[in-house]
């Protein structure tokens, strides 16, 4: 295949853990010669990494899918990642797609593509997930600010409402000085923050005899200035971790915790691995050693059999709770999975409205958390500009707008927290910095 010219666009969907992958598969290309284009533009070969957590993340590829053929109807067309390993039959049958590879071969794109026959059927590579066992590493370098580095992959959970075991295969990760490895890469990139992520970080190590408080330990060590955990199961932070995370001057005072549901009941259906009063506790000694911490927390409203009684137990349960923020997730029925199957579904409509309730009170939890820190001044790695104002983060992950041009992107600035925007902070340069 020449590449004289040749234009290559990607498009990330889903979970920075896909956007790791994605950056790493989009070096082959940049290293043969290919120039990188945006999604939405002219190019010859398109490259869709999907996620297949819901119904309509299945809907949104299929649409990118088509887009692409009516941006340029002669070009090829690669469909990678989780719906490519579920569905790779169905995506197959699209107008347009030439290439359907699933989780194992996704790092080798390049070399499929240069392998494709343009006048043959679509080609499907996918191996059984039972087979897929191999652990590749990646981290993100499109933005030199932060990177995302992949630590874990897969998970041995069965969650009875979970596709990823399914399109990701079984927990592996790579072992400890490999991970050090990568990461100096990362940082001599430019990074000036990593943030783990994997399927079930937490789960880190299990096949090597090592574990993920090893690994952060040795993290803490690098030349970086900021390391972030991106999720990890409430019953993997164990108290050791959140320990170090306190008196780490590295590991940012910033969690996020899925909770799923605060009914009991729920989260054995859900077959989660934790009662209600056992997250309770975790949060409560996240605010005991590491008070102005950011919280974070997932949550699925309208599960099978969810009453008005349950949800309401999980309201108020999430209301009770010194978190910072949902991200809320209407539950969605997933075919292979246990969940699809049980009784009593919720209808949609009374899921939506659900979702709604619990994004209103994830605007007034976020709203609270920013209000603490008015008239306080917080370091802020700036990372973007927009309309005469440069953005970024807080150590505890509030987001800080600054009005000024004269700051540059990957710096970092103490900041007077001014007012609260509702969608970030207000603030202005200390006087100190």
């Amino acid at each position: 295949m020449s590449t004289e010219f040749k234009k290559i666009a990607f498009h990330t969907m889903g979970c920075k853990l896909n956007f790791s992958e994605t950056s790493m598969i989009s070096k082959d290309f940049t290293n043969r010669g290919f120039k990188k284009v945006k999604y939405k533009e002219f190019a010859d070969i398109y490259v869709l990494n999907t996620c297949s957590v819901t119904d309509n993340a299945d809907k949104e590829a299929r649409k990118l899918i088509r887009q692409a053929k009516r941006k340029n109807p002669n070009a090829q067309i690669a469909v990678i990642g989780c719906y490519a390993q579920l569905m790779p039959d169905q995506i197959a049958k699209i107008d347009g797609v030439n290439l359907v590879i699933g989780t194992e071969n996704k790092f080798n794109v390049l070399t499929e593509l240069d392998l494709l026959n343009l006048n043959s059927e679509t080609k499907i590579i996918r191996n059984k997930i039972e087979d897929v066992n191999a652990f590749t590493p990646s981290y993100s370098s499109n933005d030199r600010t932060r990177t995302y580095l992949k630590v874990q992959d897969g998970c041995d959970y069965t969650c009875s409402f979970c596709t990823i075991p399914l399109a990701r295969g079984r927990s592996r990760s790579d072992t400890i000085s490999n991970t050090i490895k990568i990461a100096n890469q990362a940082i001599q990139s430019g990074a000036r923050e990593i943030v783990l992520t994997g399927v079930n970080i937490g789960d880190y190590g299990k096949n090597n005899n090592e574990s993920f408080i090893e690994l952060i330990k040795r993290l803490d060590t690098l030349a970086v200035e900021r390391i972030r955990i991106s999720s990890i199961e409430p019953n993997l932070l164990t108290k050791e971790i959140i320990d170090f995370c306190a008196e780490s001057k590295k590991f940012m005072p910033h969690f996020h915790i899925p909770l799923q549901s605060g009914s009991n009941k729920i989260l054995k259906l859900m077959r989660r691995r934790y009662t209600s009063s056992q997250y309770a506790e975790s949060i409560s000694l996240i605010r005991q050693l590491i008070p102005d911490a950011s919280i974070g927390v997932d949550v699925i409203v309208g599960f099978p059999g969810e009453s008005n009684e349950d949800f309401m137990e999980t309201f108020n349960f999430i209301e009770s709770l010194d978190i910072s923020y949902l991200h809320v997730f209407t539950y969605s029925e997933r075919k292979n999975t246990d969940a699809a199957n049980f009784k009593k579904s919720v209808d949609k409509k009374t899921r939506a409205h659900r979702s709604l309730i619990l994004r209103r009170l994830s605007e007034k939890k976020l709203s609270d958390f920013y209000d603490q820190f008015i008239g306080t001044q917080r370091v802020v790695l700036f990372d973007n500009k927009k309309n005469n104002q440069i953005l970024g983060y807080t150590d505890n992950y509030i987001k800080v707008a600054v009005d000024s041009t004269d700051y540059k992107v990957n710096t970092v600035h103490e900041i007077n927290l001014l007012s609260n925007e509702k969608q970030n902070v207000h603030g202005s340069l200390s006087i100190h910095a």
